[in-house]
């Protein structure tokens, strides 16, 4: 029988919810400008509904890694994607600051478990020397849903008021659900793919399946593989939602867009990074199948992609919206690819039962950054916009960007063990539950 291909497909349903995840996530920062007008938010206050997500995010990721572990993905995946298209689709229906913050809690604490889960199923459908690319292509979701946001949503805001854009970009969740429901099973048990392709998915998985003891948070805490995923997390996802969260707004003050004319720089942005996710997966995927060490294949990719964000510490001298979108794009789609390659190493470094932990963990680092720096950048941009002058604090945070990517890749080289995978056989007997 010729070897199927069906993993691809279960990549691709991985995509989808990523895309929809990134799509809802959108929708506020992309109606900021006009929601702040009726609603009169200040930075200040924006930012507190963009913390209050973050936090709720960061919670829920410690939470949803480890139910993942625990019950698999199908069950732990679906649950949490029919909890955010609630919360997407509840935010058409508040009126006030509070209202927005309940829903933003909402939609964080449910939204948080879509890495754990994706991360996961693909350590249990593809072999290692795929998983990079997977990776890539399932994050690139992400960037198409930032695409898919500036183009979608001031459309329909314009065209049915800003509560339509809410409910239509929520209700795409429920639809993922049933193709969800129908084709997602362990490869093992699914009846789709041929006995090649999963003898070629469980190539060099000795010694990585999900039969052993589970680990429990402290112990995994005292490896140093742990600390290298959650550190590189820790300092570079919080760049990553103040792109998401701010570039409308930086759009807004530098060049004078309104919400009609926002979308085209933002679309141009976050098209590159889909290709930076995908292209900064495979060529650590090609290294590895030309003979690289794993270990040395992905810190070399991110080393690069690292570098590549450096420039954007420049954009107090580009005067051009074009050429600072060029700048932008650069950036994004090298943190794009720096992303793919960072939850890679989780399945580099330890067995399939604990990548949704690990992601989890890592992830909650991630988002306590993203949950702190949002409190420093609005106090920043309002200060310098009382000064009358709210750009110079887009300098300061684009030089904080630049710097942020060389530095996570110093420390983690600088903590992780030179062994790419974790030995959990050497742990002491109370650190297994």
């Amino acid at each position: 029988m010729d070897r199927t291909r069906f993993r691809w497909r279960i990549c691709a349903l991985l995509f989808f919810a990523t895309t929809i995840n990134y799509l809802d996530r959108q929708v506020l920062g992309l109606l900021k400008p006009e929601l702040a007008m009726r609603f009169n938010w200040t930075e200040t206050e924006y930012s507190y509904m963009v913390v209050v997500f973050t936090a709720c995010y960061a919670i829920g990721l410690i939470l949803s890694g480890k139910l993942v572990d625990k019950y698999g993905v199908k069950l732990g995946y679906g649950i949490c994607v029919l909890v955010w298209s609630i919360a997407a689709c509840g935010h058409s229906l508040v009126r006030n600051t509070l209202g927005f913050s309940f829903m933003r809690a909402l939609l964080g604490l449910a939204e948080s478990g879509n890495f754990p889960a994706a991360v996961k199923a693909v350590s249990e459908w593809f072999p290692r020397r795929e998983q990079a690319l997977a990776v890539g292509i399932l994050t690139s979701g992400t960037s198409i849903g930032a695409v898919a946001a500036p183009a979608l949503v001031p459309w329909l805001a314009a065209s049915y008021g800003w509560q339509a854009a809410f409910l239509v970009t929520g209700l795409t969740g429920f639809v993922w659900l049933g193709f969800w429901y129908l084709m997602y099973y362990a490869p093992q048990k699914h009846k789709a793919i041929s006995v090649e392709e999963l003898k070629y998915i469980n190539e060099n998985r000795a010694g990585d399946d999900d039969k052993g003891p589970s680990v429990n948070w402290i112990s995994l805490l005292k490896i140093r593989p742990t600390w290298a995923f959650v550190m590189g997390k820790l300092l570079t996802d919080p760049i990553w939602w103040f792109m998401l969260f701010w570039l409308p707004s930086y759009f807004s003050s530098r060049y004078h867009l309104d919400l009609k004319n926002l979308g085209l720089p933002l679309v141009v942005v976050y098209v590159a990074t889909s290709i930076g996710s995908i292209s900064g997966g495979w060529l650590s995927s090609r290294l590895i199948a030309r003979g690289w060490d794993v270990t040395r294949a992905r810190q070399i990719t991110m080393l690069g992609l690292a570098f590549l964000v450096v420039p954007i510490a420049f954009s107090p001298w580009i005067d051009n919206m074009w050429a600072m979108v060029g700048l932008l794009s650069l950036a994004a789609a090298a943190h794009q690819g720096w992303s793919a390659n960072l939850f890679t190493t989780a399945s580099d470094m330890f067995p399939k039962r604990l990548v949704g932990s690990i992601v989890g963990m890592g992830g909650m680092a991630g988002a306590i950054g993203g949950t702190v720096f949002p409190l420093f950048v609005g106090a920043l941009l309002d200060h310098f916009k009382a000064l009358g002058n709210v750009n110079a604090g887009y300098n300061i945070l684009f030089a904080i960007c630049g710097s942020a990517y060389v530095i996570a890749w110093t420390i983690m080289r600088l903590i992780r063990s030179s062994n790419p995978r974790t030995d959990l056989g050497s742990m002491p007997a109370d650190s297994v539950t």
